[in-house]
């Protein structure tokens, strides 16, 4: 056991643990979360059916044609625009979008001062193989490091979201989220994709219908604590007032991974044939970020339980990851050289 940090009582269905949030356990030590999806399998398999079928009759309605024998719908350029972080995950889901349902993709990458050098080289690679259109889009430094020199500091979300991610985590997706919805108002994409796991998000979030409205909300609970932080500066990678203007305009989110099979080492073996290499500079839980390691540290600390307990505990308990695998992902001790070199770029 020691290559394995020190951990409370778990599950002993999934890996979480007697310090996550709302959780309790039964006597033979199954949590209530595994006692609630128990006897689920045959009705999630079904809603993914459902959920897949939702997508095309989406991009039928959308006048999205899969063959590209007509030009794009409206003037459009692109089909759907790609948060590409140049992680396994969303390397295989910007393949399934271009070569299974036949979309225009446009890539955005975010580069967050921590992107691993073989996911930066992964990026360009796999977009120029795919034939995919490529912005790679990097702030400031100054205002980043702001940004995640206050989450390593102290909390600035509220306690639910970080039962799913670190604080810094959050900051950095939530840039990432307004960036793409922003750009993909002015470039008139109708479609928003994310790489996340069957573990992240339900399948039932996997078609969400942007609006105004609620996008305003999102981004409020993000840019409030980042301006406080990092100052006026922060505003311009958010929506502005002109952004909301026309409802129309607002996307589809879209994350085909909840109801595409997944296994990792088919995914691994799938993304080599566009050029993709495994990192081997980032922790167990990334493939793409040297600050990762650092972040969960900081939530391990604080909270007494992994940020991406929740994810890797759900993926188990659907079966698409083996408990020992899981285990081995929350559990197995991190680089504590990562830790320090992501320490030291933020002093």
């Amino acid at each position: 056991m020691d290559n394995f940090i020190e951990h409370p009582k778990l599950c002993t269905q999934c890996i979480l643990p007697e310090s996550f949030p709302g959780i309790s356990f039964d006597a033979a030590g199954v949590c209530n979360f595994c006692q609630k999806f128990d006897g689920m399998e045959v009705a999630l398999e079904n809603t993914k059916r459902t959920y897949k079928q939702k997508f095309l009759d989406l991009l039928f309605t959308l006048g999205i044609s899969s063959d590209h024998s007509a030009p794009p719908n409206k003037g459009r350029a692109y089909d759907i625009l790609m948060a590409y972080s140049g992680g396994k995950d969303s390397t295989y889901t910007m393949s399934l979008l271009k070569l299974q349902y036949g979309l225009r993709v446009l890539a955005l990458s975010f580069d967050n001062g921590f992107i691993s050098n073989t996911a930066s080289s992964n990026i360009k690679k796999v977009t120029d193989n795919l034939g995919i259109d490529l912005i790679f889009f990097k702030p400031q430094w100054g205002i980043l490091k702001k940004v995640f020199s206050a989450g390593k500091d102290r909390e600035l979300y509220s306690k639910k979201s970080l039962e799913r991610a670190s604080t810094i985590c959050t900051s950095c997706i939530g840039l990432v989220k307004t960036l793409c919805l922003k750009t993909s108002i002015e470039q008139n994409i109708p479609l928003i994709g994310y790489g996340w796991s069957p573990g992240q998000a339900p399948v039932q979030s996997a078609i969400m219908k942007n609006n105004p409205a609620l996008s305003k909300m999102s981004q409020q609970a993000i840019l409030n604590p980042l301006r406080e932080v990092a100052g006026d500066e922060i505003e311009a990678y958010f929506l502005q007032e002109r952004h909301y203007s026309d409802p129309d305009k607002f996307p589809y989110n879209i994350h085909p991974m909840a109801w595409e099979f997944y296994n990792e080492e088919m995914i691994l073996t799938e993304i080599k044939q566009y050029g993709w290499e495994a990192p081997s500079d980032t922790d167990s839980n990334s493939t793409n970020c040297l600050l990762n390691a650092y972040a969960n540290d900081i939530h391990l600390s604080r909270y007494h339980f992994h940020p991406y307990v929740w994810e890797i505990a759900n993926m188990v308990r659907e079966g698409v990851m083996t408990r020992e695998d899981g285990y081995r992902k929350i559990y197995g001790k991190q680089s504590s050289e990562l830790i320090k070199i992501a320490q030291q770029k933020l002093q």
